[in-house]
Parts: C-alpha cells; sequence; structure tokens
C-alpha cells in the first residue's frame, strides 16, 4: 500500500485574531503541532498557542524563501503555512505549486486585502486591474496605469520606495489629477487606516509599511481656468472608456497644430476628430475660426461637446457620421469650405476620397495636414496632394518619455507618426 503523503495546509488570514478563524480551521491548528508562519506577524500568531492548544506547537519562522521550502519538504506529519489573504492571489501558493504536487497542498483563502479595501472604500471592484510591485519590477505597472482603468489596486513594497514610484509614474504618464489615491493600510487588523491623499503634496512620513493603493477614477471637474494657451495636457480630455488612449497625444498634437499655421479667421475641418483634441485646441488658440469635427464612432459627439466645455470653447458642427457618407449624400455647396484640413482616423482610400472632394475648392495658401502611422500609404498620398497643386513636406514625429523604475528612470517610446503637410 502506497503511503499517504502528509498535507500542507495554506491558509490565508487578515485578521491576528484566532477567533476570526472559521471553526474548521480553528479545529485544524488545534491538532496540527508545525506551523509556518511569516516573519513580520511570527509573535501574533505564536501567541495563540497560550491560550488556544492543548498540544504543544513548532512554530517555523518564514521569510518565504529556500529556507521555508526545505524546512517544509523536511515535515513528514500535517503542516500548517500561514498566509495574508488568498494564497494563490500573488502570494505564496504559485512557489509552492513549483515545489510540490498539487496533492501535498490544500488552500484556505480568506479575504484578500484588496476585496475588504474596495468594501471599505464601497467602490465596485468587477473591473478592478490588479498589480503587484512587491518584490517585483514595476514595469507592469506603467503598462497597467496607460490603458486608464476606472479602477487599479497596487499590492506595494515598503523596501523599494512604493509609494514614491506610484505617484512620480502618475506625474509622468500626466494621470495625477486623473484618479483619487487611497493609501489603505493594515486592512483588516486592528490599527487599519484608510485615507486620501494629496499627491500635490508630500507624502506623509507615518506610513505602516503593511499597506496598499487604490487608485479609482475621479469624479472631479477640470477648472478650464488654469489651462496654458499652447500643449493641453492630455489627461484634461475625456475620451472613449473602453479606448483611452484613441487620441492625438500632445507631443504629435502641438506639431500638427504648428503645421496648421493657424489663421485668426477662416473655416477647419476636423475629419476623424475622436475626442476632438486637435480641433479643440486650435479653436482655443483662434476663437474666431469655424471649427467642423467630423467622427463615426458612436458617442464621438457627446465626448467633443464635454471637452468643449473644459476647454471652453464651441465648435460650430459636429458630425457624428462616416465621412464617405458625408462627402457622397450631403449637399457640399452648402458647407463652409475649410482654409485648414487635418485628415486621422481613417483608411488610405478614403483619405484619398477627401482629397479629391475638398481639395479643388480650397484656395493658395489653405493647408491639409495628415498624421500617418501606415508608412505603405505615404507615396500615394503625398502624390495626390501635389496633383491638386500642394506643396508637400513629410516628416516623422518619435518622442519618448521617462519613465521612474525601482532602479532609477528609462525613456519609454511612444508610437512614430509621420505627418503629411500640403500647401497649397
Amino acid at each position: 500500500m502506497t503511503e499517504k503523503k502528509r498535507k500542507i495546509h495554506v491558509i490565508g488570514i487578515n485578521s491576528y485574531k484566532f477567533e476570526d478563524l472559521p471553526l474548521k480551521l480553528q479545529n485544524l491548528f488545534t491538532e496540527t503541532v508545525s506551523i509556518a508562519v511569516p516573519n513580520s506577524y511570527f509573535e501574533e500568531i505564536k501567541s495563540w498557542s497560550q491560550n488556544n492548544f492543548e498540544k504543544k506547537k513548532s512554530f517555523f519562522e518564514s521569510k518565504s524563501n529556500n529556507e521555508l521550502i526545505n524546512w517544509l519538504k523536511f515535515q513528514k506529519s500535517d503542516v500548517i503555512l500561514i498566509s495574508r489573504g488568498d494564497p494563490l492571489w500573488f502570494g505564496i501558493g504559485r512557489i509552492l505549486l513549483e515545489n510540490f504536487s498539487k496533492d501535498e497542498l490544500s488552500f484556505y483563502p480568506s479575504n484578500t486585502c484588496i476585496q475588504i479595501a474596495f468594501n471599505k472604500l464601497k467602490i465596485p471592484w468587477q473591473d478592478t486591474v490588479n498589480v503587484s510591485i512587491h518584490g517585483r519590477d514595476s514595469t507592469r505597472l506603467v503598462e497597467a496605469l496607460k490603458p486608464r482603468p476606472s479602477n487599479l489596486a497596487i499590492i506595494t513594497d515598503s523596501h523599494n520606495k512604493s509609494l514614491e514610484l506610484i505617484k512620480k509614474n502618475l506625474l509622468e504618464l500626466n494621470l495625477i489629477d486623473f484618479y483619487d489615491f487611497w493609501l489603505c493600510e493594515e486592512i483588516g487588523f486592528d490599527k487599519e487606516n484608510i485615507r486620501k491623499l494629496n499627491l500635490k503634496e508630500s507624502l506623509p512620513s507615518d506610513i505602516s509599511s503593511l499597506n496598499i493603493v487604490v487608485l479609482s477614477k475621479t469624479k472631479k471637474n477640470y477648472p478650464n481656468d488654469n489651462l496654458p494657451l499652447f500643449g493641453i495636457s492630455d489627461h484634461i480630455f475625456k475620451t472613449f472608456d473602453d479606448r483611452p488612449n484613441l487620441f492625438t497625444k500632445r507631443e504629435v498634437r502641438v506639431q500638427i497644430l504648428a503645421d496648421l499655421e493657424l489663421p485668426k479667421n477662416g473655416v477647419i475641418w476636423d475629419i476623424g476628430a475622436g475626442c476632438g483634441s486637435i480641433g479643440l485646441e486650435a479653436l482655443k488658440l483662434r476663437p474666431d475660426l469655424n471649427l467642423f469635427c467630423f467622427d463615426k464612432r458612436i458617442g464621438s459627439k457627446s465626448l467633443i461637446l464635454e471637452n468643449s466645455k473644459r476647454l471652453s470653447v464651441r465648435p460650430k458642427f459636429i458630425f457624428e457620421e462616416d465621412i464617405n457618407n458625408t462627402l457622397n449624400t450631403r449637399n457640399l455647396s452648402s458647407f463652409e469650405k475649410p482654409n485648414r484640413l487635418i485628415i486621422g482616423g481613417c483608411d488610405k482610400k478614403t483619405k484619398i476620397q477627401i482629397i479629391k472632394k475638398l481639395a479643388k475648392g480650397m484656395n493658395i495658401g489653405d493647408i491639409i495636414v495628415i498624421p500617418i502611422i501606415d508608412i505603405h500609404s505615404i507615396k500615394e498620398l503625398k502624390e495626390e496632394l501635389e496633383d491638386k497643386n500642394f506643396k508637400t513636406n513629410l516628416s516623422l514625429m518619435q518622442t519618448y518619455k521617462s519613465l521612474s523604475i525601482a532602479e532609477g528612470i528609462r525613456l519609454e517610446p511612444n508610437n512614430p507618426v509621420f505627418l503629411l503637410k500640403g500647401k497649397k
């Protein structure tokens, strides 16, 4: 008969009180002699044996390293390993599964610190993005922040100045005003403390080493009385919730606005406007321009209207329809002809169609700017502009941003964008 292997019972806790354990686990502690406990709360768990157990216990102070694995392998009878929350959620569970068979392991999860924190904050968390930078590289944090999730929970590391790093990354990604920053300390324990920090001020000095961070999308209003004249920060613009990066970034937007050589008066068409970032900033610079915005995505009109309020400008018309429908079914003679034309957010065929339909009505000195990410379409678009008597110029925008990581900083590239400019 095959000898029955001993079990490793991995028990998650979120309280230092023995009586908070379910009765089944209390009984398991009573019957089990060998118990491994993380060194950060070794004394608290060891004190349970003073009042609750008849059998003498053998406690092993764990640092979650190879010494723990060797100790577990040496044990001949059942053992208990204490963990926090859910051992299989950024916990010891993964390491154990790499060193022991599934038959040897039994997991007893408790509520995670994230579950408890969101319940305390009264924030739904089913769509929350979870990231751990505890003993890990911070690259995943940066990647998690870029899509601007509504909620992001971060397991921190007290040994690498995690909170300072999170603050720096939010600043570098222009998200400092995008999120409420909740610091949750010793969640589930007697000294639990939850507070919202203002990241424009210095971090508190009395922070517990046992903490997590919850970032929740702010509902604050965006004041328009303190915006810069030129180069508005990306976070000011409301974007599509499911595609938060679908807009022209500040560095490229600034160059497009410069290439447009905006006149004091005239008409500007922004085709593929998205959330309206280019056209609306143009209108902020030149309030007497008449702005026409076109975008086929459902919801684009409401986005552009919201961003118009944030910038205190007013487009003349917003069309939530496919530009092909506009060109083919509407009477273009009733439209004001563009003096400045931005063509973005559509395929090569549509871009060529727009040039054919609109370029012939444009006057000497009028300008077309086309942002391009597909290098194969440049030649035909350039030739089409030149065929319509536009002098062309092509430039490549490749920008980098510094991002803080635990070891220092690194340069993060933005996607390269070609800007094709035509001036009649």
